[in-house]
């Protein structure tokens, strides 16, 4: 059962042929509660291994317009998840050392290390986001970064980096509603920033800075995936399911490894102790 939508190596999607309120037919609320439970489990377990195996490493990276729930996704997806293997960075305005360098600069000094699950709110994408929206670079510069981010990708995966990323997509009427309810709710008021009712004259302009970056930047060695975020536990559900899926494609490769690993140590072990008795 596919609970969201692989964006195809080479494809050109529009975000309009997407329904940011799908909800799988056989999906329940209460029964989804209950299915990430059992997925943040395996998780935890697979989490685990990965980083005993210090074989590969994992890089979520999640992108949406303001309200989409990037921290809500990481609070209720990785609940579970060992605090001392797992990292997230969040990528806001570049510092002045930062606008010194490339812009895959900043980026990829945090990429996770063998071992670490790595996740980025927000990303390299504002990088052709952003900047294209609001004109703050040339066209001809932003085209081509396309292009770098492939290839910053490819070289992550070819250094044994998992890569997932995923966006979160809601409707107008959707964040509408969400920023009301944190005008509304005293005690969500901090999250309010006028920014985010500003940004909302460039909606479209942004849903077609997001078309052509999932259709430039999907490839088989980094997929993207758009996730229905109208409904929040949907959205949690989701992306749980593909991260978990994921990951267990490589479970009896790590465990392999331990078990190798294991072995050579309990082999050390009774060689120290034999030679003790001598």
């Amino acid at each position: 059962m596919e609970l969201l939508w692989k964006v195809e190596e080479g494809s050109h999607i529009k975000l309009k042929d997407y329904d940011p309120g799908y909800t799988d037919k056989h999906a329940d609320h209460a029964e989804a509660e209950q299915e990430l439970l059992k997925l943040s489990d395996e998780l935890d377990q697979l989490q685990e291994l990965m980083a005993a195996a210090q074989q590969h490493s994992l890089l979520l990276v999640l992108q949406g317009m303001d309200t989409s729930g990037k921290d809500g996704t990481i609070r209720h997806v990785l609940s579970h998840v060992n605090p001392q293997g797992c990292t997230v960075h969040s990528f806001k305005q570049p510092t002045p050392e930062e606008l010194s360098h490339d812009f895959l600069w900043r980026v990829h000094r945090v990429t996770p290390a063998k071992g670490v699950m790595g996740i980025f709110n927000r990303s390299h994408y504002e990088d052709v986001l952003i900047v294209r929206v609001h004109n703050l670079i040339p066209e001809e510069v932003w085209q081509h970064r396309y292009k770098a981010i492939n290839h910053f990708e490819k070289l992550l995966a070819r250094s044994n980096t998992i890569i997932l990323k995923f966006f979160l997509h809601i409707s107008f009427d959707e964040q509408t509603e969400r920023l009301k309810a944190r005008e509304d709710d005293k005690d969500k008021a901090w999250k309010l920033s006028a920014s985010d009712w500003a940004e909302r004259k460039y909606w479209d302009d942004y849903q077609r800075a997001y078309e052509d970056a999932l259709s430039e930047c999907s490839t088989d060695e980094a997929p993207w995936y758009i996730v229905p975020a109208n409904h929040k536990w949907y959205r949690n559900l989701a992306v749980a399911d593909t991260l978990v899926k994921t990951m267990r494609q490589y479970k009896d490769t790590w465990q392999a490894a331990l078990e190798k690993r294991g072995k050579q140590e309990l082999e050390a072990l009774q060689r120290m102790r034999a030679q003790e008795k001598r």
